[in-house]
């Protein structure tokens, strides 16, 4: 199959043919991807980041851990799918063994892989899933496979985090930090479900982006203060902050923003520059009774409303985050662009 992979970090991905993956055990799948996203996640991991996490695959690895497609083959234990199925394939891959798993809670599971980290992704035509009955959920005939992609990391992990981390009700105003893949996201969904969103990003672009999803007010970092500008157009603070970028400043400056009661989500993980440690206004968060909540991801159990929402509501549609489609030859590059933000919305390979 045709496939780009990291063969050394930081320097362009190499499209070129490798083996198809085979069956290892019974219990897992052969997927055939028809559309995968380009995230910044991927961005991290092509330049090496995220060792003290346990982030850091060993190379050469295709990645890829955001995409959808259709069952090509199954193992003899698989019961919940067979070949034909279209199915999103959630970027945590649990074990089906452990406390959090058993829970239902794959998303935090103690075995943690993911597909293009541990295994090779969806950059290629085909990818093994392990314990398929878990890590897989069916793609509903009404959503193209363009827009379905981004239902196995971004749009599924901003669901997440506006509808269960942050408990966005209607009229609520929400500051969403940085307007990527995540953030325009959840501009889009708490927009949809009736709050007052605010968008903050670097760049005019993605801001105009963000208002045709929702947004109702939108900062620029390079001319604005952003906590003094929310304070302002929120009259006190915002009732629920995300940050969807990761870096110390926009984190810092999600809860600076918050009114007192207020919750931040931290979604975006942070660089090189922080390596996992952020400095926070303790005492201030102490004072104001500020919740601090991270969000990774999205469990299984939380798909049925996702899609629903997505099939039921107008208000709220995957395909419009969706800013250009290419095919495989053209990722590499386009991931190099990340390096300075040059990418808008979600771009998807779709073509191999």
């Amino acid at each position: 199959m045709k496939a780009a992979v990291i063969e050394s970090f930081n320097r362009l991905m190499v499209v070129k043919d490798i083996s198809d993956p085979e069956l290892k055990d019974d219990f897992g799948a052969i997927v055939r991807v028809e559309a995968n996203g380009i995230c910044r996640t991927d961005w991290h991991e092509w330049i090496g980041d995220w060792e003290w996490i346990g982030l850091t695959p060993e190379l050469p690895m295709v990645p890829g851990h955001e995409f959808c497609g259709v069952v090509e083959e199954t193992g003899k234990g698989v019961l919940r799918y067979k070949r034909g199925d279209r199915v999103i394939v959630p970027f945590h891959m649990g074990c089906n063994h452990c406390n959090s798993c058993q829970a239902g809670q794959h998303n935090i599971c103690d075995n943690f892989s993911m597909a293009g980290f541990h295994f090779n992704g969806g950059y290629g035509r085909y990818v093994l899933i392990p314990q398929a009955d878990i890590n897989m959920v069916k793609l509903p005939d009404s959503i193209p496979f363009d827009a379905g992609a981004a239902l196995g990391c971004r749009f599924m992990t901003a669901y997440h985090a506006v509808v269960r981390q942050g408990r966005v009700r209607p009229g609520q105003q929400v500051a969403v930090y940085g307007c990527g893949g995540i953030g325009l996201t959840a501009v889009h969904v708490a927009a949809s479900l009736g709050a007052r969103v605010i968008a903050v990003d670097i760049m005019d672009e993605h801001l105009r982006l963000a208002a045709d999803l929702g947004a109702h007010d939108s900062v620029n970092v390079k001319t604005h203060n952003p906590v003094e500008a929310i304070k302002e157009l929120t009259q006190g603070g915002a009732d629920v902050t995300v940050d969807g970028l990761g870096i110390g400043e926009t984190c810092r400056n999600s809860v600076m923003s918050l009114r007192k009661g207020g919750t931040h989500v931290q979604v975006g993980l942070t660089t090189g520059e922080e390596r996992g440690e952020v400095s926070l206004p303790i005492d201030m968060m102490v004072a104001m009774e500020i919740t601090f909540r991270g969000s990774i991801g999205m469990p299984r159990s939380e798909y049925p409303q996702l899609l629903n929402h997505i099939t039921e509501n107008r208000n709220i549609d995957p395909s419009r985050l969706v800013t250009r489609k290419i095919n495989i030859e053209e990722a590499p590059q386009v991931l190099r662009s990340m390096t300075d933000y040059q990418t808008m919305g979600i771009n998807i390979i779709n073509r191999w």
